[in-house]
């Protein structure tokens, strides 16, 4: 695990004054890696990396590093974080060191330097940070699991394998879009109960999924299972992540191999990416499992996981409709759930994944699955909210929604606080749901 550092130093202040704003998603104790170009300009994106309001064009200062941060900050030149995240955590770590002493209120030598790469996020496009090899997506919410379960299996509402095994499917990385991409209306083949055959239509029960996602940073060997005690070194950060779902389409697609085409249209990502080194004051035990449960098998435990994986996140999620925004109304808080509520952690994610010889690759995403909690506002989907489609609820011009319509927007934000520690936030993973494409001939 990461240990706490002069990086998370609380007293830490930086001389760009909106990091030092209360509430401010990047102060100087989070730096979150994003990749960019200039608004409206024609050039090729590069790495930056998050202070208050502003983005640092690292490449820009490259003769402010030197050692192993400076060969990190080369790397930050190229049009995604892969190769920087292929350099390994301590050559990362040492970049974030520097770029916390050269932002610190107290440093004053290259601070005109400094500032002449500084970027409003107003003025930059943010595009997808990692170059996405492969996705999995898990199902690590036990809460989640028995809430989807009890739809579907009344009398069996969660099956006996999950608290064995970390439950998961390979998904689409070509989805994989960074907010703010609109996202289409999927078709697919639904079967309503009152037709004999399926009919090959839009889908009507359009949901979000809450979930975080993590980016492999150092890969594996193929044949050489990652040690859950090992699994750290290869978790470079974590983003939000909304896994669009058809709930009609994946009804009667998912029997007998899983989810296929009502996954695989669309996976939305936050353009941030937060340090698993940033997260460290925010570490806490991972999920206590009833005396009844069964303990992890031994590929899948280890004592300082147990008492450090996981992740205090607190996740929001917000529905504005079209009404809403054209008559200037805000977004709806639909839910606020918690990562630490997670039943497996993102070592045993990894240790599992890679538990038969296959390898992980630099860039490869991994999702946590829909993140709920036991109360009905800290439900992570609308499946769970509106118990599959039987309990509408009501937006504040009088709509209501059971799944979402078109023109309907879903935002997810995200926090880590604690008493003691400065609060970092992930910015926003937003995207519009959109009509159908038309159809080619």
């Amino acid at each position: 695990m990461t240990q706490l550092n002069r990086t998370h130093d609380p007293a830490l202040r930086s001389w760009v004054e909106s990091a030092n704003a209360e509430g401010a998603d990047f102060p100087i104790q989070n730096l979150p890696f994003c990749v960019f170009r200039r608004k409206g300009v024609d050039e090729p994106a590069r790495c930056g990396v998050g202070i208050g309001d502003s983005i640092l064009d690292i490449g820009l200062c490259t003769p402010l590093f030197d050692g192993a941060a400076s060969q990190a900050a080369m790397s930050c030149r190229e049009p995604s974080l892969n190769a920087l995240m292929a350099l390994g955590l301590d050559t990362a770590s040492a970049l974030r060191a520097r770029l916390s002493e050269l932002l610190s209120a107290t440093h004053v030598q290259h601070r005109a330097a400094l500032a002449e790469a500084l970027l409003p996020i107003t003025a930059a496009d943010l595009v997808l940070p990692v170059r996405v090899g492969g996705f999995t997506d898990f199902f690590a919410s036990v809460h989640h699991a028995t809430n989807a379960g009890r739809l579907f299996r009344p009398d069996m509402p969660l099956l006996p394998n999950y608290k064995f095994v970390p439950i998961a499917y390979n998904g689409r990385a070509s989805s994989v879009r960074v907010s703010g991409m609109p996202v289409h209306r999927p078709r697919g083949q639904i079967k309503v109960p009152s037709q004999a055959e399926p009919v090959y239509a839009p889908a009507q029960r359009l949901d979000y999924e809450v979930e975080l996602g993590m980016y492999v940073g150092e890969g594996s060997m193929v044949g050489s299972p990652i040690n859950v005690a090992h699994a750290s070194r290869h978790i470079f950060g974590f983003s939000l992540l909304n896994d669009w779902s058809a709930r009609d389409i994946q009804a009667w697609e998912y029997q007998p191999l899983g989810p296929f085409l009502a996954k695989s249209f669309a996976t939305t990502v936050a353009p941030w990416v937060i340090t698993a080194e940033a997260l460290a004051p925010f570490r806490t035990a991972a999920m206590a499992r009833a005396s009844v449960d069964p303990q992890p098998l031994p590929y899948l435990h280890d004592v300082l996981d147990q008492r450090e994986g996981g992740l205090q996140i607190q996740i929001d999620a917000h529905l504005r409709s079209a009404q809403m925004a054209a008559r200037g109304l805000p977004a709806k808080q639909l839910s606020r759930s918690n990562a630490s509520a997670l039943y497996w952690t993102f070592a045993q994610m990894v240790a599992h994944h890679t538990s038969n010889g296959s390898s992980l690759d630099t860039g490869d995403l991994l999702g946590s699955g829909t993140i709920s909690g036991e109360a009905d506002d800290a439900l992570g989907s609308l499946l769970e909210i509106t118990r599959g489609g039987a309990r509408p609820f009501e937006l504040d011009t009088g709509e209501q929604r059971t799944f979402l319509c078109d023109g309907d927007e879903i935002v997810l934000t995200a926090c880590c606080e604690r008493p003691g520690y400065v609060r970092i936030g992930f910015g926003e993973c937003r995207a519009m749901l959109m009509a159908c494409t038309p159809e080619q001939d």
